[in-house]
């Protein structure tokens, strides 16, 4: 079990209702259950606020205030959960200071600055910035739909507006349909909420409840609920009861829509809606069927617990504070454009899904390139030879230059190295291939992470290397300061790696994204890198973009797959021209000191 905290943080003020408190309550009783040390930030509390803390179980001393903050944080937090509807920016900095932020439901103008997004509540036809995971299915649901009761001819409804109910809906609904009632066989049951009591009276015909316990697990007692847009909403969906919406606000009226729920503008036509229950009921069980509730049972607790976020709030190459839109949102990843120095970073939720051992280079690399590490060794040695020829008019000439290879795998590039006069030296954290290289190749090598493993160097190099290795580290700020220093001044910096330039990053950024490897964190372009290397005492010489794949063209790639085709020529020819390859590399020295 993760040993960190988690802190929930929700909006409880005065127009604002009480759903974002008692999902924020729910979450950390959840959290503590899994054993999770999670914590309610509540700097004030109100009599509605300790009321839902006794009908919850809340325990008052998972609650904790500003002072609070220093002692809680004195550890590691893991993440801070912000169920504020509207977070200023100001207040969003102020949470990423302490740890990685995920938003729920967020709807701010600092929405896309979260670190993850999580919508529950709001639709993906809103138009909001997309989250990484929208799903009404995290709402903390009866573990099986309760069970739907006959009621014996009679209309049983329920009107229920949260725990505020600022704009009176309750009354106001209540009221209306009690002047249908005269003897029709209806029954009326409204929900009071945090109203205060004094804006109650007694209505005919209608009962006033101060709350039901678990409403969640009764609404299927009813035969129709009406509320605004909500927990409770798609509560009375699952329950399979038909639901109506009246809207307090322009954004509810919105939201309503988005998620396609029955809804009426004016509380006024809410009798005619009663004609149309039929209608109402149909177009329901309609919207719970493309919704699923029933079948997912993941709640919000539940993701969080699985995560560990891996986030980085500067960008990993120039340092500067990440607070761009987002290039792309996938349920694990988040992905920024540095518009300092121009490349792409990655926040993960979740670790790697796989380790750098036997697997990797076996079946992970197999199912890439229909082949295993070890069978694809000779290609990889063959196609490094042009590197080296690279490098050595670069370098010029040399007696025996020592060359340092990072994440250099089984060797191949360092046997093709030492084949042409070089002292290789290669650097990997996989014990598999740092025995192949040290025992069947007969190459000194280092077993760990590079730069936190030692290079044991009795004077520098003359070139050090990353072939294909540059996106697989988290923050590249202390790999390059490190090869800085590892270098001799004229010392060559060789560096290939993906690029979101190309034909599929340009046909479309975001497919390009989610079809990059789990363990890329950064995404480089030919032309970021002199800016970006340049921060670091590196002076590019020369960009070599390979020859690219004219079948992923859009519209006419997949007419010209065959290199028999003359068209394959022609577009292969412009991939060339405008360097539209997937995949590139970057020649650098290291400026004179």
């Amino acid at each position: 079990m993760i040993n960190s905290k988690i802190i929930a943080v929700p909006a409880f003020q005065p127009g604002r209702g009480g759903g974002h408190l008692c999902r924020c309550i729910s979450l950390v009783c959840d959290l503590r259950a899994m054993n999770r040390e999670a914590w309610l930030f509540l700097p004030a509390l109100s009599a509605e606020a300790d009321t839902l803390f006794q009908s919850m179980n809340f325990n008052h001393e998972w609650r904790i205030t500003d002072g609070d903050l220093p002692r809680i944080c004195a550890g590691k937090v893991e993440c801070i959960v912000l169920d504020r509807f509207q977070t200023p920016p100001e207040e969003l900095s102020r949470w990423k200071e302490i740890a990685p932020v995920i938003g729920i439901d967020e709807g701010g103008q600092s929405r896309d600055s979260f670190d993850f997004l999580i919508d529950i509540l709001i639709p993906k036809k809103l138009g909001a910035p997309p989250a990484n995971i929208a799903s009404p299915s995290l709402l903390k649901l009866p573990s099986s739909p309760p069970e739907k009761k006959q009621t014996d001819g009679i209309l049983k409804i329920l009107v229920s507006f949260g725990h505020e109910d600022s704009a009176g809906l309750g009354l106001k609904a209540a009221r209306i349909l009690s002047k249908e009632i005269n003897g029709k066989p209806i029954e009326i049951t409204l929900l009071r909420g945090g109203l205060a009591k004094d804006k109650f009276e007694d209505i005919s015909h209608v009962r006033i409840l101060e709350a039901i316990p678990n409403l969640a697990e009764h609404l299927a007692e009813y035969d129709l609920v009406i509320t605004h847009y909500g927990i409770t909403a798609y509560e009375a969906l699952y329950a399979k009861t038909p639901v109506l919406l009246l809207s307090p606000s322009k954004y509810h009226e919105k939201l309503a829509k988005a998620a396609g729920f029955y809804s009426i503008k004016n509380i006024k036509d809410l009798p005619r809606s009663l004609t149309k229950i039929g209608e109402v009921k149909k177009h329901c069980e309609e919207q719970a069927a493309k919704l699923g509730l029933d079948k997912v049972k993941k709640t919000l607790a539940g993701l969080i617990n699985e995560y560990s976020l891996q986030v980085n709030h500067r960008c990993s190459i120039c340092g500067k504070e990440k607070n761009e839109p987002s290039v792309a949102r996938f349920f694990d990843r988040t992905y920024r454009l540095c518009k300092n120095c121009g490349v792409i970073n990655m926040d993960r939720t979740t670790p790697l899904p796989f380790d750098y051992g036997r697997e990797y280079f076996n079946e992970f690399y197999k199912k890439q390139y229909g082949l295993t590490y070890l069978e694809d060794f000779p290609n990889i040695k063959e196609a490094s030879k042009y590197k080296i020829k690279n490098i050595k008019r670069l370098m010029g000439e040399i007696n025996e230059p020592l060359l340092l290879e990072i994440g250099c795998a089984h060797g191949p590039h360092l046997a093709a190295a030492r084949d042409e006069g070089f002292i290789p030296m290669g650097i990997d954290p996989t014990k598999d291939a740092v025995d192949y290289v040290r025992n069947t190749l007969g190459i000194q090598i280092v077993e760990g992470l590079f730069p936190q493993t030692p290079i044991p160097v009795s004077k520098p190099f003359d070139v050090v290397t990353l072939w294909l290795a540059i996106e697989h580290m988290p923050d590249c700020i202390p790999v390059l300061a490190e090869i800085h220093k590892l270098l001799k001044p004229g010392g060559i910096l060789a560096i290939s790696t993906p690029s979101y330039s190309g034909i599929s990053g340009r046909k479309a950024v975001k497919q390009f994204l989610h079809n990059s490897p789990a363990d890329h964190f950064t995404i480089w372009s030919p032309k970021m890198c002199k800016k970006a290397l340049a921060l670091y005492g590196f002076k590019v010489k020369k960009i070599f973009i390979y020859a690219s794949h004219p079948e992923r063209f859009p519209l006419i790639g997949k007419f010209i797959k065959s290199d028999k085709n003359p068209l394959f020529w022609v577009f292969y020819a412009l991939c060339k021209i405008f360097g539209l390859s997937d995949m590139f590399e970057v020649y650098a020295v290291k400026n004179q000191e």
